[in-house]
């Protein structure tokens, strides 16, 4: 047998290097009885090697069962791998075997096996290693002798660095690993393919034969193929259905060949793997950077509030922090403060208000040392030179009170 009796046998398709390099290894390891992890995109045809490992290995003629690790239901899986008994967890009404012992004697592929809980793959790498599992609920040690290819689609390598495949599984797995090209790395096969699955796919559903142009190959050959062979396969059908005019030119088949997102020209931020992640910090720059703002929106409205009219026995005692809001949102255009007389005709009798053609135009003075010291002055005014008193309404300290009378000469 060679590597073109495999391809009749299982139906492959194809020249490429890839592809052939993949069925030598798969034919190579077939004999003996070790794990083999095949990796490799969705919809490459991972399933048909594990056919390939299994039929041309002395387990043949033992049982063969395919499991889908990604939909089985995190809850259940160790149920469904190594069984349970009577009674072990709610809905267990009676003992079920599990699929190592159902398939003793032969084969198990564990597909997707990168979805595995980290529970689970303990358990699978005890089996791999002693042949020995227990059933969920129950404290008894069986045997079991299967021979396990798992397969999945993302780098477990990687899932390993991250904390989410155990090491040493990966590498009891991986004693052989087996990669699958996608269907782009193998862009010579891909009119081959088509023309297999239009010819199935006309005959199974009765309807002429579908001739592709030049420039409809050509855009076969250079699509990328997210789906693989999947994806290949279900556009061949699609086509030998729907389409009525069967010489399909390029223009008909991009409207079957889903759009492909353009590549952005726009900068994207790489993550070094030597360094931690600061997408938490970012966003806590996020929320603190919109707080700010919204802190600024809530001064721009005292700041208007105060345009319409303020009461001068509260401007004097909250004039430093007037004069701080408008240094804040207005700082280009400080404010002139204006006094309405009422001997001048105003309509009330006492409010301040700014920029008013008829109104007496006092300007403040910009010190801080002035606005402390007659801001201390007042508040000893008001208490009495009760400094205890003072300092509270100040809002500081006794001690601080002392030290500020000190410095400013205010005794």
């Amino acid at each position: 047998m060679d590597i073109q009796d495999i391809k009749n046998r299982f139906g492959i398709i194809g020249n490429s290097p890839l592809l052939n390099r993949a069925i030598d290894v798969a034919w190579q390891v077939a004999p003996t009885d070790i794990s083999v992890l095949i990796q490799g995109e969705s919809g490459s045809g991972k399933e048909v090697f594990s056919h390939i490992i299994h039929q041309l290995s002395a387990r043949k003629h033992g049982p063969f069962i395919a499991v889908n690790c990604g939909a089985i239901p995190e809850g259940t899986i160790d149920s469904e791998l190594f069984g349970h008994e009577k009674g072990s967890f709610t809905g267990a009404h009676e003992a079920r075997k599990g699929y190592f012992e159902v398939v003793d004697g032969g084969t198990i592929f564990l597909d997707e096996v990168g979805e595995l809980p980290l529970g689970t793959q303990a358990r699978l790498l005890r089996v791999l290693e002693t042949g020995e599992y227990i059933r969920v609920g129950s404290s008894k040690v069986q045997k079991t002798n299967v021979r396990v290819v798992a397969a999945t689609n993302v780098d477990v390598y990687e899932a390993v660095k991250k904390g989410k495949f155990r090491e040493d599984l990966y590498y009891r797995l991986n004693t052989v690993p087996l990669r699958i090209p996608s269907l782009r790395e193998r862009k010579e096969d891909i009119n081959l393919l088509f023309r297999k699955f239009i010819v199935d796919f006309s005959d199974k559903y009765r309807s002429p034969g579908v001739q592709l142009t030049p420039d409809a190959q050509e855009t076969l050959m250079n699509y990328s193929w997210p789906g693989n062979v999947r994806q290949l396969k279900n556009i061949a059908e699609q086509i030998a259905v729907l389409e009525k005019e069967r010489v399909v030119n390029a223009a008909i088949l991009s409207k079957y060949l889903p759009i492909e997102q353009p590549v952005s020209s726009l900068p994207v931020f790489v993550k070094d793997a030597g360094k931690e992640d600061f997408s938490e910090r970012d966003l806590l720059y996020k929320v603190l950077f919109d707080m700010k703002k919204d802190m600024v929106d809530l001064k721009k409205l005292v700041v208007e509030l105060l345009k319409e009219g303020v009461n001068p026995g509260t401007y004097e005692q909250n004039s430093p922090y007037i004069d701080q809001l408008y240094d804040e949102v207005m700082p280009s255009a400080p404010p002139t403060l204006t006094i309405h007389n009422p001997n001048q005709g105003s309509k009330s009798n006492d409010y301040m208000s700014y920029d008013d053609q008829e109104a007496e135009e006092v300007e403040e003075s910009l010190s801080l040392v002035e606005k402390e010291s007659d801001l201390i002055k007042k508040a000893l005014k008001k208490h009495k030179g009760k400094r205890k008193a003072a300092a509270r309404e100040l809002g500081i300290s006794e001690r601080t009170l002392y030290r500020k009378i000190k410095d400013l000469n205010l005794d």
